[in-house]
C-alpha cells in the first residue's frame, strides 16, 4: 500500500453550488481529527465545521469517512461535500498540503489505487471511463455492464477452465505416480476446451455490436448535387452544420455530426453531391464521398422527388434508406420508389426517417444482453486466447508440455484483460483437486 496520500476535486469547475474533495492515503485519520471535530461516523454523512491547521473555519459541509479496506481505493477515504467557492477550495487545499506524504492526484489515481488494491478489475476499470465518457442510452448501460462485472465474470469463468486443464495436465506431468492422479486427461478437458473456442467465437461474432455501442454507427449521406443533403443534416442536428445554397456543388469536403438515435451513437456524414464535373476541387470532394459511402454502416439515399431522374444510385454493398426529399414541393410520388418521405426545409417526415434508422438499427444489432467485446484491446487478447487454444487442442501429435504450453498462453493472454494472472490460482487447483503429499 503506498505511503502518499492523494487529494482533488472530484466535480466539474468552478464556481459550483457543491464541490466534493476526495482525499486518499494513509494521513487520513490524522488530516480528518485536525480539520474536522468530532469526527463522524464511519461511512456515515455528517454536518460539521471544516477548520484550517490553525484552527480557523473555511466552511461548513458534509463530511464523510471510509476507513480502510472498506472504500473505492482500499485505504482510508474521506470526502468534503462544502460551497463550491475557488476560495473555499484552495484553503481546503492548502490546509490538506501541510500534513506529511500528501500531494495532488494525477489524472485516474483514484481508481489506479482501486485497481492495484483489488477494489476493481481492468475491465472494471475501463468501464468507469466509459461511463463518464457515455453520450447514449447504449454506451451508459454497456460501461454498467462492465463495472458491476458481467465481463470480469465470464473472462473469469473461462480463465477457470484454462486453470483446469492446465492443472489436470501438470498433475499428470508432475505426479503421474500418485494414484489418484489420472493417467490421461485427454478425455477430461480437450471436449471442453473445445467448447471453450466455441463459446469465444460466438462472443467475438458480436464485436462488431460492441463497436457500434461504444463507437457509434456510421450513416453517409448520399445523393445528387442539391437533392437537400446538407439541408437534411441541419434538419437531422437541429443546428446550421453545413452550408447550403442554391448552387450545386457547394458541398466539397465531409462534415460531421454526432447523434443520438435510440440510445445509440450515430456518426453522420454529409457528402459531395455526385456528378461529373471537370472542377478539381469538387472531383476530390466525390471521390471522398464515394469512399465514405463504400465504408458506411449504412447510406441515407437522398432523391429529389421534383428531379428524381437526376438520382445517383449509392454503393450495392451498403444497405441504403431511400429518402425522398422536398415532399413540399412535390407531394405525390410513387409508391415504393423511397423508403420515407421528408422535407429537410420544413422538417416533415424527420421523425419516420430517425423511426427508420432506428429500426435499422435494433434489427441489425439486436444487443440483447450487454456482455459485448467493449474494446479493441479486449477484441485483441480474445483472438489470442482462441489461437492459443486452437493451437492446445490441435496438436494432439505432441507432447503434454507442448500442450500445457499454448494453454499458459491462452491464459495469459485472457488475464491480461482483467489484468489478473496468478500462478498461485494454478497451484490452488492442483492441491485442492489432487491429494498429493497427503
Amino acid at each position: 500500500m503506498t505511503q502518499e496520500t492523494i487529494f482533488a476535486l472530484s466535480t466539474g469547475s468552478l464556481p459550483s453550488g457543491v464541490a466534493v474533495i476526495r482525499v486518499s492515503g494513509p494521513a487520513v485519520p490524522a488530516l480528518l481529527d485536525r480539520m474536522v471535530r468530532p469526527r463522524p461516523l464511519q461511512r456515515r454523512a455528517a454536518l460539521r465545521q471544516i477548520k484550517d491547521h490553525s484552527g480557523n473555519l473555511i466552511d461548513t459541509g458534509l463530511v464523510l469517512f471510509f476507513p480502510a479496506p472498506n472504500s473505492f481505493t482500499g485505504e482510508d477515504c474521506l470526502e468534503f461535500q462544502v460551497h463550491g467557492g475557488r476560495a473555499v477550495i484552495t484553503a481546503i487545499f492548502d490546509t490538506i498540503k501541510t500534513f506529511p506524504g500528501t500531494r495532488m492526484a494525477e489524472p485516474g489515481e483514484f481508481t489506479r489505487r482501486a485497481f492495484e488494491n483489488g477494489k476493481i478489475d481492468l475491465v472494471e476499470a475501463e468501464g468507469l471511463a466509459d461511463l463518464l465518457a457515455a453520450e447514449t442510452e447504449m454506451q451508459r448501460r454497456l460501461a454498467l455492464e462492465q463495472i458491476k462485472g458481467g465481463h470480469s465474470n465470464l473472462y473469469g469463468d473461462w480463465a477457470d477452465r484454462i486453470t483446469h486443464a492446465r492443472a489436470m495436465i501438470e498433475a499428470e506431468l508432475d505426479f503421474a505416480d500418485e494414484e489418484d492422479i489420472p493417467g490421461s486427461v485427454s478425455d477430461h478437458i480437450w471436449s471442453d476446451i473445445r467448447q471453450l473456442v466455441a463459446d469465444l467465437d460466438e462472443h467475438l461474432a458480436r464485436t462488431k455490436t460492441g463497436e457500434i455501442v461504444r463507437d457509434g454507427l456510421k450513416l453517409v449521406i448520399f445523393g445528387a448535387p442539391n437533392s437537400g443533403k446538407s439541408s437534411l443534416i441541419n434538419q437531422l442536428a437541429q443546428r446550421n452544420v453545413a452550408i447550403v445554397t442554391a448552387q450545386a456543388g457547394t458541398t466539397r469536403d465531409i462534415v460531421t455530426i454526432d447523434l443520438d438515435i435510440r440510445g445509440y451513437a450515430v456518426r453522420l456524414f454529409d457528402t459531395a453531391g455526385i456528378r461529373d464535373t471537370e472542377e478539381e476541387i469538387e472531383q476530390e470532394g466525390i471521390r471522398r464521398a464515394r469512399i465514405a459511402a463504400e465504408e458506411a454502416d449504412l447510406i441515407l439515399h437522398v432523391i429529389d422527388l421534383s428531379s428524381p431522374h437526376l438520382d445517383i444510385n449509392p454503393p450495392e454493398t451498403v444497405r441504403s434508406i431511400r429518402i425522398g426529399n422536398k415532399v413540399d414541393l412535390q407531394p405525390k410520388w410513387q409508391a415504393g420508389e423511397i423508403d420515407v418521405a421528408v422535407s429537410a426545409e420544413t422538417g416533415e417526415g424527420i421523425d419516420e426517417l430517425k423511426a427508420l434508422i432506428g429500426e435499422h438499427l435494433a434489427e441489425k444489432y439486436n444487443v440483447g444482453n450487454l456482455l459485448l467485446p467493449a474494446r479493441a484491446r479486449h477484441v485483441e487478447l480474445l483472438l489470442a486466447t482462441r489461437e492459443a487454444l486452437t493451437d492446445a487442442y490441435a496438436s494432439s501429435n505432441k507432447g503434454l508440455d507442448v500442450r500445457a504450453e499454448y494453454l499458459r498462453r491462452a491464459s495469459a493472454s485472457l488475464g491480461r484483460i482483467t489484468g489478473r494472472v496468478d500462478v498461485e490460482d494454478l497451484l490452488g487447483v492442483i492441491f485442492s483437486e489432487f491429494c498429493v503429499g497427503k
